[in-house]
């Protein structure tokens, strides 16, 4: 009995130096997390976004971004492959690869797809599939997880670049580098601009946790989406910036373009990817329980919670609507597009199709 207790002991004492000292591969800042008010006021909880119809997209996952061209969508997917798809007969085929991760996506004025590929950096796609590399650094930095982008009325592109340190790649995949960037809190993450004119990558302004979903105002500016501080940011082609959305419900992902109001105004649809993680809130400020929790298995770790969410708002952050799921049974919704056909087409991190709702 004595032998059986003090191998327990010692086992115990593994444990607890383990938990303790084992190294891991964030070295976490103390921060203030707001309080979550949750689902409440201009977020009440609806189920205008529920029963989804889908679209496939083959035998791939994660449909990040959509755009919609001459009545053709095109997707994107983790792994790299770009979709075309007929919405009217709903077939699809490949229209491209771009061999690696792809994520946000925009048509130019050249007819051009551009992507934001975490793995390779930004580039462009031509009609007839040709993948070409615009950029894959700035400053003789490695642009290691590019993001979402949009274009501006003088072709400049702007886009993020999530995490200089928690590569896409070099982690292994786009959720776990997130996951890092955000538990972390260094704010490694920067907004990006690349003129095609110059061929020269600039960075706007950097310092962001998690440095997420852009899309551009008519007048110039950058909204841009910083994951990790529940935040929406408008900022200037110079870097002057200024948040517009705080204390955001759940993580915010994508940002696109919505249709133009009645009186010609801006709006844009943001999509929330989940609820926002309790125990991460209440441990904003306790970085040693933050480096514990990287040293538990993947299954014990904090788990985000599908909860489908996504924001109609003006340029200013005020909400014009929401379409919510609580079920959360389309996965991950990262962000929405609001079509010609009357369709808004739902994208996510992890689905294996397409979302879309016929809208009213």
């Amino acid at each position: 009995m004595k032998k059986i207790l003090l191998s327990l002991m010692g086992i115990i004492a593994l444990a607890a130096a383990y938990l303790a000292l084992w190294p891991v591969p964030i070295d976490p800042i103390s921060w203030d997390a707001p309080e979550n008010k949750g689902y409440v006021g201009d977020f009440a909880p609806n189920a205008d976004l529920a029963n989804l119809e889908r679209l496939s997209i083959g035998n791939i996952h994660g449909p990040e971004d959509v755009v919609m061209h001459e009545g053709k969508l095109f997707v994107s997917s983790q792994e790299g492959k770009i979709i075309e798809i007929d919405p009217v007969a709903n077939t699809h085929s490949e229209f491209a690869d771009t061999k690696g991760s792809a994520l946000g996506m925009e048509m130019d004025a050249q007819g051009h797809l551009i992507i934001a590929d975490a793995f390779r950096g930004l580039l462009s796609v031509s009609p007839s599939g040709i993948v070409t590399v615009l950029t894959d650094e700035v400053n003789g930095t490695p642009i290691a997880y590019a993001d979402d982008l949009d274009i501006g009325a003088d072709g400049v592109i702007y886009f993020s670049d999530a995490s200089v340190k928690f590569g896409a790649e070099a982690i292994g995949t786009t959720l776990e580098a997130s996951l890092l960037e955000i538990m972390e809190h260094q704010g490694t993450g920067r907004l990006l601009a690349y003129d095609p004119a110059t061929k020269r990558t600039r960075i706007v302004r950097d310092g962001y946790v998690f440095s997420n979903g852009v899309a551009m105002t008519s007048d110039g500016d950058i909204l841009m989406n910083e994951t990790g501080t529940y935040q929406l940011h408008r900022i200037s082609p110079d870097g002057t910036s200024r948040v517009i959305m705080d204390n955001l419900p759940g993580f915010p992902d994508n940002i696109n373009r919505g249709p133009k109001a009645a009186d010609g105004s801006d709006t844009f649809l943001l999509g929330l990817i989940s609820q926002r993680s309790k125990w991460l809130d209440d441990n904003s400020a306790n970085t040693g329980a933050r480096k514990i929790a990287m040293r538990l298995p993947a299954f014990m770790r904090p788990k985000s919670v599908s909860y489908g969410l996504i924001v109609h708002i003006d340029g200013e952050g005020n909400v014009l609507r929401t379409w919510q799921d609580p079920s959360g049974d389309y996965p991950n919704a990262t962000g929405a597009i609001i079509a010609q056909d009357g369709y808004m087409y739902v994208s996510s991190l992890t689905a294996p199709d397409l979302g879309r709702l016929k809208l009213k």
